[in-house]
């Protein structure tokens, strides 16, 4: 066992394995190409749909039942259902990683809105505001610390299950752990993993920071608001990375 660990340190600190086509960086950069382009698509139509539902209250069960439903879906056999329907290549991956995002970014979403305080929007309404103006200026600033928590874990959950995409086969830092699997290259299937986990820290860590700046000063979750829609909708942001899919 300990012969693993020091060829995984020995993989990982090898110059020949950071270069190259099959190297660390070209994988690295892979992922997060793949990761992007998932959230970007994800964001797109999660967003929309948790602002409406969170403003008007329209669809929340329906909401509540569809976010359910695709956090128990496999990611493994999505993205192979995926690829047999519509070939192979990047995008049929990238549309089943799609579905899997969009729980927690719709559930955060959300539940960022729907912790607001009744009275304040009341007093936004009887100042004379918009709709939309309620939503924009008064909803979405004080709910934009629930809303980033939920892409936050959003984001956790597709660095992780991006890998698999491997398996079609496609790159990442997944190309490690199915390489490794076939040639019984334990150290680099170990060393594929470690890469996967500090990339989700370094990103996570990344995010926190982003949050403590752009998230207006003063601005906090009480007891009650952030626990208003943790309930409805699957309990929220958290633990979503955990039930956005199994493999």
């Amino acid at each position: 066992m300990s012969n693993i660990f020091t060829d995984t340190v020995a993989w990982l600190t090898d110059p020949a394995h950071w270069s190259g086509s099959d190297g660390i960086a070209t994988r690295l950069l892979e992922h997060l190409q793949y990761s992007g382009l998932v959230l970007v698509i994800a964001v797109a139509i999660a967003v929309p749909v948790g602002l409406f539902i969170g403003h008007t209250g329209h669809g929340r069960v329906v909401a509540v039942a569809v976010a359910g439903a695709l956090r128990a879906l496999p990611t493994l056999g999505l993205l192979v259902l995926f690829a047999l329907l519509a070939g192979t290549g990047l995008m049929p991956p990238v549309w089943a990683l799609v579905i899997l995002t969009v729980p927690p970014l719709l559930a955060g979403t959300y539940a960022g809105i729907s912790s607001v305080e009744p009275t304040v929007v009341d007093a936004a309404r009887a100042m004379g505001m918009t709709e939309l103006q309620v939503l924009f200026r008064v909803e979405v600033p004080n709910g934009l610390q629930v809303m980033f928590g939920g892409f936050r874990t959003a984001v956790l959950q597709v660095i992780a299950t991006v890998s698999v995409v491997a398996y079609l086969p496609l790159g990442g830092l997944g190309r490690y752990l199915f390489d490794g699997l076939v040639l019984q290259d334990f150290p680099r299937m170990l060393g594929g993993s470690l890469l996967i986990a500090a990339l989700a820290i370094a990103v996570d860590l990344v995010l926190a920071a982003a949050q403590r700046l752009l998230l207006p000063p003063g601005l906090s979750i009480d007891s009650r608001g952030g626990h208003k829609a943790a309930g409805d909708l699957a309990a929220a942001p958290a633990g979503a990375a955990v039930q956005g899919g199994t493999v």
